[in-house]
């Protein structure tokens, strides 16, 4: 068996189970030659289950003008968020703080994203969730 051969990798956050041709979608993938419609409702299909979240995606596109993809784990800031309630993060964090993560929180949002991160220790995880709460203006508790 050949292996088809890559033209490029695309990576892009969609809504799961919600995405649409429209921009940034449709014009991506146009160029490249992809059926838009056969991908929108291959990812609609596998994110059904995660509505109201942002999911990243990774599209191997092939010279064919085939594709695959896999979904990654939502961000580390959408998962503040969802876990914050907030709609959006502080426009100038050092002044405005717009919530407080505990420690317990800070370790469930690493656990969770660990399989994504590059890092295999919780720990370390942990700092990295740290990090994105600080510069999105949410205080951190030890």
């Amino acid at each position: 068996m050949v292996a088809k051969k890559v033209k490029i990798i695309v990576k892009i956050n969609l809504p799961a189970g919600e995405a649409t041709p429209a921009p940034p979608l449709g014009p991506t993938l146009g160029q490249h030659g992809v059926p838009i419609m056969d991908f929108v409702k291959a990812y609609n299909e596998k994110t059904a289950d995660q509505k109201g979240n942002i999911v990243p995606v990774v599209i191997t596109i092939y010279e064919d003008r085939s594709f695959e993809f896999e979904t990654k784990l939502a961000p580390v800031s959408e998962l503040i968020k969802k876990e914050l309630n907030l709609q959006k993060g502080s426009g100038e964090q050092k002044k405005n703080i717009v919530g407080k993560l505990t420690s317990d929180q800070i370790k469930k949002i690493a656990e969770a994203k660990l399989p994504d991160l590059n890092t295999v220790d919780v720990e370390a995880a942990m700092h990295i969730v740290e990090g994105t709460a600080r510069s999105m203006g949410v205080k951190v508790s030890s």
